[in-house]
């Protein structure tokens, strides 16, 4: 596809330039509840049978209380130093940055799962460190050097998190042999919008931007601290003197990283981040019947839904497509049969997705995985299927389902 070169990639106003507060607009507002927005629920003829959730507290037991001491930053107007202060009110002034936290974790991370994991310690580790706490820098930075670190540290080791398409080359016909599942590749992994707070209608196109599957999956191509750089940056408008009392360096020493990332990005090609998607209604009424030729195996109507140079990758499979010849061939010998698939519309990574169930028996469906589809104009112009059951619980939906 062509593509155009990333929005959070482009050549930022040096710290100078740009006003001391302006682009922190977002540190004093607090996201709204994180919740799946209503059209993601099943169909009324459709049981749902909810799995118990992953609890979003700040993982600091009900009744704690933060150690004696304590100092609360002069920016929430505590005075009260040397108190002690409830897990509540600890969770007043931190449970805000939680959904961008988690989406920032994310993008180092490139797992939901993982990033729910940091989450909870970043903010564990908050609590603990809580009475150290002196207010030099902003609460939210301070976060985020935890959030930070943490990330650094677990990708110590790690093998980056890629995409089929970040593996090797398409197939342009439909009969080729399809290779087995990579179960052992660490495959990068979708994530809800809902739960990085961009339900809200709000929410900043730049941070929608900078979860799309097109720029996760160019951020793994870099080095963790080239990463980490880059999105604090170029992403989060941090200066460069907040990103290095962040990760312990020097303003220099930033700015340096940040070159070699964008140049990095650069030279691995351009990322797909300005997609012209249709408006609300097309884009409804594409999605509607998208899941209608889907589910009904209806080989025509999708012709007419795709671009003609269609790509689809279906992780954990290495095997990807390319053209809508052979996307269409590979669905409607493979895939495709009428009453087989449920689909139930959520959004992703900034993108229209859907959660997906496979008929088990003749009125139970099973979870299946998350479809993320890249609109350009009025037709689809990729396919990421993500095949792994274990992501559906994420998005907020039970494992099985009934008719």
């Amino acid at each position: 596809m062509t593509t155009g070169a990333p929005a959070g990639v482009s050549a930022m106003p040096s710290d100078t330039e740009r006003p001391h507060d302006t682009e922190r607009a977002h540190d004093t507002e607090r996201p709204p509840e994180t919740k799946l927005p209503a059209e993601t629920k099943l169909p009324a003829e459709t049981k749902v049978h909810v799995g118990t959730e992953r609890p979003a507290g700040t993982g600091v037991p009900a009744e704690a209380e933060l150690p004696s001491g304590a100092r609360l930053p002069a920016e929430t107007g505590w005075s009260a130093v040397g108190e002690r202060h409830s897990q509540r009110e600890f969770a007043g002034l931190t449970e805000r940055f939680r959904p961008e936290l988690l989406a920032h974790c994310y993008r180092m991370l490139g797992s939901i799962h993982d990033a729910e994991d940091l989450v909870q310690e970043t903010y564990l580790r908050a609590w603990r460190g809580f009475g150290g706490f002196e207010g030099r820098s902003s609460l939210r930075n301070w976060l985020y050097k935890i959030a930070t670190m943490a990330c650094l540290t677990a990708l110590e080791g790690r093998a980056r998190r890629p995409l089929p398409s970040g593996l090797g080359a398409p197939e342009d016909d439909h009969r080729v042999a399809v290779a087995a599942r990579e179960p052992t590749v660490p495959w990068l992994q979708p994530a809800p919008d809902a739960r990085f707070g961009f339900d809200d209608p709000a929410a900043i196109v730049a941070r929608r931007t900078g979860v799309r599957l097109a720029f996760l999956a160019a951020l793994q191509l870099l080095p963790a601290r080239q990463r980490a750089v880059l999105t604090l940056r170029d992403v989060l408008a941090f200066r460069s003197t907040e990103v290095a009392a962040i990760l312990d360096t020097t303003p220099t020493a930033v700015d340096s990283a940040l070159r070699r990332a964008r140049s990095r990005l650069a030279q691995a090609g351009p990322v797909e981040t300005d997609l012209a998607e249709p408006d609300e209604l097309v884009q409804r009424r594409l999605l509607d019947d998208y899941v209608t030729a889907f589910t009904s195996a209806d080989h025509a109507a999708l012709v007419a839904l795709l671009r003609a140079d269609v790509e689809m990758e279906m992780p954990p499979t290495p095997t990807w497509f390319t053209g809508r010849d052979a996307v269409l061939g590979f669905l409607t010998a493979r895939i495709l049969n009428p009453g087989l698939w449920r689909m139930i519309p959520v959004r992703a990574n900034g993108q229209p997705a859907f959660v997906v169930y496979k008929r088990a028996a003749e009125h139970r469906y099973e979870a299946y995985g998350i479809h993320v589809l890249t609109l350009i104009g009025s037709k689809v112009a990729r396919i990421t299927a993500f095949n792994d059951p274990s992501l559906v619980p994420a998005f907020g939906f039970a494992v099985t389902a009934e008719t």
